[in-house]
């Protein structure tokens, strides 16, 4: 199992819509709005570090609206 935090930047009044939108899917297990550099922060979980690379790439950047994205993978002990 993989777990990765996704930082979200989005074009300004977007950020509703792709919450909305994001909350939906069933690999994001949560979803905060921020205030500051970035807009949202996504925890996904995929079986591997090739599904979260596929979720970030193919499904939170394909988004319209979704200007830039910053991932951070978990690491196991």
């Amino acid at each position: 199992m993989a777990v990765g935090f996704v930082l979200i930047n989005v074009t300004p009044g977007a950020e509703k819509k792709i919450f909305d939108t994001m909350i939906k899917w069933e690999e994001i297990q949560e979803l905060y709005p921020l205030f500051g550099d970035y807009d949202l922060i996504a925890k996904i979980q995929a079986s591997d570090y090739v599904g979260l690379s596929e979720i970030v790439v193919n499904k939170i950047r394909a988004l319209k609206g979704v200007t830039e994205t910053k991932t951070l993978t978990g690491a196991k002990f």
